[in-house]
């Protein structure tokens, strides 16, 4: 009941007239920034973070959380008829759905993404607010060595997932780990890595490096490829309605796909894209169509979908009320968080109840918008398919530039944003995942903050941390979360030479 009357103040806060607006301003936002190829909604976040600054707290997070459900919902356009992701969550998506644009199944295939994303966000949103107040009475059992051991599994589980090279992932995690050391440091007032730089005392502003990171390197990387990438868009024709086999055969793929998302999404596992690939996985081994997939077969693009869109609320959950993002794009909500000086965790739900449960209430009503803006209007985030890419880049360039300056209206941090974003083209042409770095210089200072609080706690000695058995379960769970692809490598190599020393 203390939910539910929770939420009826959430629909109070989020049905107000200005955070209304800002919910149709974030959905519109996140459904084109989803259209586009390769843009995805962290980068828009991390774009938005310095111009939302002179915004009260509750309709930034209202328009950050429309903008995060928006390019969910939009990623399956460029998919369904560019076969570009226009984030990673639609990866799968584009498998099945661009075989029936060939087919002339252009706005079935849409109409299936739109309605799944829709039954998916809404049955998870329900899923995140009976489930955040659970987490919160677990997270108040916690103390500073249990939240020390839970970062440390975040941080391993991420790093080890992402990426195809666990040692450029933990390369990128000790960068993002060394970044959050510049500054003074908290306890001592002692500058750390600031070289003389007087600039540097306040230490690196997470927007810098998010921008830099996420926008300016995934653009460098794009225009890098985009005269070797030929794009052959498929225009819509027919009807959008789905017809009843259609229908017949999505709803259960909706609902598997959301019961797939949601704890996938709450799960430190790098996003959306585990999500998608176990539904996308498990709707071709149930389905009796087995030889449609890869052909157009329609499941294969309403259970993706449907994953995508519940991983999304299932991010929110742990993000609001453990303060751990499982994702980029909750890793960049973190940042917001910070830059408006408030710290997500249990504690919120009490000081800003009024922010959590009308950002929760706005997802219910972001939901609905978003329907709105894709079946009817699909024609038109068609035409943003259209844009010339030079114009395009050359915008989110000069937009990012102009967000970086205006954070402290210094010249130094543009510098430090085209070294960051130098960075990051370097690190996707090697294939290093950027994640792990964010994350690094998000949860670092909060590692430090917990090491240093659980040391004091055991008067100076590390065995604090596995003495409480809580601590010492994550810290075991997060060895053996790095060990077991070096097990697996070793296992398989053995494995190989005892097939060919037995062919011989």
């Amino acid at each position: 009941m203390d939910t539910f009357l929770a939420l009826l103040h959430g629909f109070e806060v989020a049905l107000q007239p200005l955070n209304l607006f800002w919910a149709a301003v974030g959905v519109t936002l996140g459904t084109a920034v989803g259209v586009l190829p390769g843009i995805g909604p962290s980068v828009a976040i991390a774009l938005l973070l310095p111009i939302t600054g002179g915004l009260d707290p509750t309709p930034a997070f209202i328009m950050f959380a429309g903008v995060y459900y928006g390019a969910q919902y939009g990623g399956s356009t460029a998919s369904i008829l560019l076969n570009t992701p226009g984030e990673s969550g639609a990866m799968m998506t584009a498998l099945d759905g661009h075989a029936m644009a060939r087919k002339g199944r252009a706005a079935q295939a849409l109409a299936t993404a739109a309605i799944g994303s829709f039954v998916a966000g809404t049955i998870a949103t329900i899923g995140l607010t009976l489930v955040a107040p659970l987490l919160v009475d677990l997270a108040l059992l916690l103390g500073a060595p249990e939240y020390f051991g839970l970062i440390v599994l975040a941080l391993a589980v991420i790093t080890t997932i992402l990426g195809n090279s666990l040692s450029l992932g933990f390369i990128s995690l000790f960068l993002g780990l060394l970044i959050g050391c510049v500054g003074l440091d908290p306890q001592t007032g002692q500058a750390r890595f600031s070289f003389g730089a007087m600039e540097l005392l306040d230490g690196i502003d997470t927007v810098i490096l998010a921008i830099g990171l996420f926008a300016v390197s995934e653009i460098l990387f794009a225009a890098s490829r985009a005269r070797y990438h030929t794009e052959e868009l498929y225009r819509l024709a027919g009807s959008l309605w789905m017809s009843a086999q259609d229908w017949s055969r999505s709803w259960r793929s909706w609902l598997r796909g959301t019961a797939i998302g949601f704890p996938l999404g709450a799960l430190p596992a790098g996003g959306s894209e585990l999500p998608t690939i176990l539904s996308y996985t498990l709707e071709r081994r149930l389905s009796p169509h087995k030889e449609e997939f890869g052909n157009g077969a329609i499941e294969g693009v309403a259970g993706p979908e449907a994953a995508n869109n519940a991983s999304a609320a299932g991010a929110i959950a742990p993000l609001l009320a453990l303060g751990l993002p499982t994702s980029a794009t909750a890793a960049m909500l973190l940042a917001g968080f910070q830059q408006f000086g408030i710290r997500p965790g249990p504690l919120l739900f009490e000081t800003n109840a009024s922010l959590v449960w009308g950002l929760i209430a706005s997802l219910y009503i972001s939901n609905v918008l978003l329907l709105v803006l894709n079946l009817p209007m699909v024609g038109l985030w068609v035409r943003l398919l259209t844009l010339p890419r030079p114009l395009l880049f050359g915008g989110i360039v000069a937009f990012a530039s102009l967000g970086a300056y205006t954070l402290n209206y210094n010249t130094f941090d543009l510098a430090l944003l085209f070294l960051f974003g130098l960075l990051g083209f370097v690190m996707r042409v090697v294939n290093a995942p950027v994640i792990p770095a964010i994350l690094g210089l998000i949860l670092g200072p909060l590692l430090e903050q917990h090491l240093r609080r659980s040391l004091a706690i055991g008067e100076g000695s590390p065995m604090i941390l596995f003495e409480r058995p809580i601590s010492c379960t994550l810290i075991l769970l997060a060895i053996v979360v790095v060990l077991s692809p070096l097990a697996v490598r070793i296992w398989s190599a053995r494995a190989d030479r005892r097939a060919s020393t037995g062919a011989a």
